[in-house]
């Protein structure tokens, strides 16, 4: 079967086309950073309406990179949730109304899942069960995933996740949207022992995650440099954004190893925007390689928000069972801003 899968719950606009049988077969994305970098972050509004310019050039690309026509779908597939209520409206009324003029079933994906899921696009994917570390947006969780709708939640962020960990210390070191790439890009100037930042929670006894006191360090450390006259010394900073992504790395690969540990399990994928980081990438596989174990990454240009998540994470379940094709033809839809990931858990 031949899905095609819409994403729009922030700032990317992601059509793609995937099949039960042969995988992917074409997904296109459009990045609204450029637009949203005037004002140090995602405005609503402006997101929305670009979600509206974008979906229907962008849903033309894939087909014809797919060399497929409308007319040969067999389902449609979008983000229902969680995200921004506005730009999630655009793409769920796109897609129910797509599929209401093909006479095909809708299927509502969580946005989530489809992070979950997307390292099973790699051209060597994971065997379940496996660990995942899911660090997307205002997300950082640890979940043990025994299959396709089958998810157990092993830990989660109190209050800060990682991203916004990443984004919140990036601003208030002065540097440009998106911040954590930002940071990133400055901490490869920097050392990171010149300053000793806290990791939160980390010898907590569980796998949950805490990153608000970070970002106040930061801020005291950045205050520090600013009573001293070094707040805009390009060394002072690169050491800074050095020192506050190592402990941010540092918090992440020891709860990801302690999950292992756990659970017993010799598999780790990390999926998100934050799995793109290449010392955190460098960290598991170096340890994951000590301990005889593996990690997975969704390919690099996969790792934010996109189409192809969606419409993978509606192949997988069509292929577990999971998707009642009569029930979803029903024309009402509803989008969920907030939205637990195990309200699409299966029942064992």
């Amino acid at each position: 079967m031949l899905i095609i899968g819409f994403e729009s719950s922030c700032d990317e606009t992601g059509v793609a086309i995937a099949c039960t049988e042969r995988g992917l077969l074409a997904h296109a994305l459009h990045s609204q950073i450029a637009m949203h970098r005037e004002y140090g972050g995602v405005v609503p509004e402006l997101a929305s309406r670009d979600h509206i310019r974008r979906i229907v050039p962008l849903t033309r690309q894939v087909l014809q990179q797919a060399g497929v026509r409308s007319s040969d779908l067999g389902l449609v597939a979008y983000t229902a949730g969680p995200g921004l209520a506005g730009a999630l409206l655009v793409g769920a009324g796109f897609a129910r109304a797509y599929a209401w003029g093909l006479g095909l079933p809708a299927l509502p994906i969580h946005h989530l899942e489809g992070h979950l899921l997307s390292p099973l696009l790699a051209d060597d994917p994971p065997d379940f069960p496996f660990v995942a570390l899911l660090v997307s947006g205002g997300h950082t969780q640890l979940m043990r995933v025994d299959g396709v709708g089958r998810y157990a939640l092993l830990g989660e962020t109190l209050d800060d996740a990682a991203g916004e960990a990443f984004d919140k210390s990036a601003k208030l070191l002065g540097l440009g949207y998106p911040g954590g790439p930002e940071l990133s890009r400055l901490a490869q100037a920097g050392d990171p022992t010149a300053c000793r930042l806290p990791r939160p929670m980390l010898h907590s006894g569980d796998l949950d995650f805490s990153f608000s006191g970070l970002k106040t360090a930061v801020l005291t450390r950045m205050r520090a440099l600013q009573a001293d006259g070094r707040a805009a010394d390009p060394a002072a900073r690169a050491d800074l954004a050095a020192a506050t992504e190592a402990a941010i790395v540092d918090v992440l690969a020891a709860k990801s190893l302690q999950a292992l540990r756990q659970t017993g399990l010799k598999t780790l994928v990390v999926a998100g925007g934050v799995g793109a980081n290449q010392p955190l990438r460098r960290r598991l596989q170096a340890a994951l390689s000590d301990q005889g174990g593996q990690v997975f990454f969704p390919p690099l240009h996969l790792c934010t928000d996109n189409g192809a998540m969606i419409a993978w994470a509606a192949a997988l379940r069509m292929r577990a069972g999971l998707v009642d094709l009569p029930g979803l033809m029903d024309a009402g839809f509803t989008v969920r801003p907030r939205w637990d990931l195990q309200a699409v858990c299966v029942a064992d």
